[in-house]
């Protein structure tokens, strides 16, 4: 049977630098900090512990003294970096690129309405790392949408100002953009005081196209990705619309040997947060369970 891993699927390039920022150090030191989940994948922490990395939550990072601290891809708020400057902590600032761009762009938006009463809006996740460290551009006055329910939250006679967490679905942003301007409209606002950004990640949205002929090559597709991976979720509902027999697994021991009754090819592929390393070790696993 023939079994292939999608050339285009692992580490985007900000959780990559990440990762790297941290073997550097942990090859050097043998320890370190790091603020939160590194990686949005429960198999590549358990690699990266082994290594000395330590995961440290913001209280746990509140007490800390005189060492070094790591900052994952997704980013943190203004407060994460005075109290590093009060308590002597080293930073390594892994903060993806991307994101870096969107955090600045929403300060300078926030200070350029709030005194005219606008509304600064994100659509995403309210609990996800990311979407926190954009709030904080703002100092936590942003609205968070996360569902079309949400909407009602506006004020749609007020100037709006939208963006999007990198990683949320582009056309679901397009739907919300849609909604955002049809609701002014009714209510007499003035649809020049809406400003919408196009903040979502070009390589996470990229994916997308590229899982469209990939998965067409397949008569079976395994998904490897964590639950916790916000687009994970995303790129894996496309795998599902592309193929219905598109299976979710977190490592070797997901996989179901009824899913390859007669199929003769399966292709492995996963989300931004699934290393290399794990998509081969389940290629591997499938090839020795078929022969």
């Amino acid at each position: 049977m023939k079994v292939e891993i999608d050339p285009h699927a692992g580490f985007c390039f900000g959780v990559r630098k990440a990762v790297q920022s941290a073997e550097e150090i942990l090859t050097a030191e043998g320890s370190l900090f790091c603020l939160g989940d590194l990686v949005h994948n429960e198999e590549e922490l358990l690699r990266l512990r082994a290594l000395g990395l330590k995961t440290i939550n913001h209280e746990e990072f509140e007490s800390l003294r005189n060492c070094k601290v790591l900052i994952r891809a997704h980013g943190e708020p203004p407060e994460t970096y005075w109290t590093a400057r009060q308590n002597n902590i080293d930073l390594i600032d892994a903060t993806c690129p991307v994101v870096l761009k969107l955090q600045g762009k929403i300060e300078k938006s926030y200070r350029e309405i709030k005194d005219h009463d606008g509304q600064l809006v994100i659509f995403g996740k309210k609990s996800h790392a990311e979407v926190r460290g954009l709030e904080g551009q703002t100092g936590y006055k942003a609205i968070v949408i996360e569902k079309m329910d949400d909407l009602d939250k506006l004020d749609y006679t007020k100037p709006i100002h939208l963006y999007a967490q990198t990683t949320m679905n582009r056309e679901d942003y397009k739907l919300v953009i849609k909604e955002v301007t049809n609701r002014i409209e009714r209510s007499g606002g003035n649809a020049e005081k809406f400003h919408c950004t196009q903040s979502i990640c070009q390589q996470v949205s990229g994916r997308i196209s590229l899982l469209t002929d990939f998965c067409r090559r397949f008569d079976c597709i395994l998904f490897v990705s964590s639950p916790k991976s916000s687009n994970g979720r995303i790129l894996f509902e496309e795998c599902k619309r592309l193929k219905s027999g598109s299976y979710f697994v977190t490592g070797p021991g997901d996989v179901q040997p009824q899913w390859f009754e007669n199929v003769s090819s399966v292709g492995i592929t996963g989300a931004t947060s699934t290393p290399v390393w794990l998509m081969e070790k389940i290629a591997l696993h499938v090839k020795n369970r078929t022969k």
